[in-house]
């Protein structure tokens, strides 16, 4: 297996930042409790964006009193400012062993697609934290927002070792543990666990963010170049088995590939959750683009 690894000067590349520049990540409301940013909060405050009255209430900030119409019509209004805050974003990319597999592993991609998603929140000013996860998820960056955390990311991803097994339960279930504010969760995976999809849906089901989805794929997943009598060895657990490619098993295969899909598919719909697939073998900023077309990606 080889266990090749992206360096962060492949990722902090002048020409790769430029092209993703022009993503945003725009939040119709954003949890209460972050710092101010470019996001509309949830809650009505002393920000700068008016847009409301309502009506005084006693323990009410005096200074929030509109004399003015107090003037006209003898009542107290208050009047609301809209707060602007950050959307904290969660950065989950999948580091199981098979995600490093092969001359181009999936992992390469991956982590360009979750730098790419980074630099876009980044760049107005929302706070970015890394999750990393195989068969147990990892905190290796904390939630923290600023143009000049781009380059401790693109570190951070390419420090990126090969872990174990995909295990979806147990990883993103530690993360649903947390208690982190309500924010968008991304996950980078090819949202393949032993588990099968059941397990995959279980575990996002019970996040409380919002939620991306960056499914990494070959066209070889659907249609695998094979025939004949082979030992085909498990890339996660190195476990070999004996199988005679026959017609009939290949088309099996892409039976339970499709269900897979549609499970994922029907995994998103659900949770109104955003699904993208990325082919590895490909540029990645161009396929991410379709989730800016109109010129922002909104959670």
């Amino acid at each position: 297996m080889a266990n090749a690894v992206i360096t962060a000067k492949e990722l902090f590349d002048p020409a790769f930042l430029d092209s993703v520049s022009r993503f945003r990540i725009l939040a119709k409301r954003v949890a209460r409790g972050g710092v101010h940013a470019e996001q509309r909060s949830r809650h009505m405050g002393s920000g700068m964006e008016f847009r409301d009255y309502r009506g005084y209430a006693p323990g009410d900030d005096l200074r929030a009193i509109d004399w003015n119409i107090y003037r006209r019509l003898g009542r107290l209004f208050l009047r609301l400012f809209e707060e602007f805050e950050d959307l904290p974003v969660y950065l989950a990319p999948d580091v199981s062993r098979s995600m490093f597999h092969g001359n181009q592993p999936r992992a390469h991609a991956g982590l360009r697609a979750a730098f790419a998603l980074a630099a876009a929140a980044l760049n107005h000013h929302d706070s970015v934290g890394l999750f990393p996860f195989a068969d147990e998820l990892r905190v290796a960056l904390k939630p923290r927002s600023g143009r000049v955390r781009m380059m401790r990311m693109a570190q951070a991803l390419a420090a990126q070792q090969p872990g174990g097994t995909t295990d979806f339960a147990k990883s993103l279930g530690k993360f649903a543990r947390l208690g982190m504010r309500s924010g968008l969760l991304i996950v980078v995976s090819d949202f393949f666990d032993p588990g099968g999809i059941e397990a995959v849906r279980e575990s996002l089901s019970r996040q409380r963010h919002r939620l991306l989805l960056v499914q990494l794929t070959r066209k070889t997943d659907q249609f695998p170049d094979l025939s004949g009598d082979l030992l085909l060895r498990d890339c996660e657990n190195g476990q070999e088995h004996d199988v005679s490619v026959t017609p009939d098993v290949l088309a099996a295969y892409r039976r339970a590939y499709e269900s897979f899909e549609q499970g994922l598919h029907k995994l998103a719909m659900s949770q109104q959750a955003g699904l993208v697939r990325v082919d590895v073998d490909e540029p990645v900023v161009p396929q991410l683009s379709t989730l800016f077309e109109s010129g922002a990606f909104v959670v």
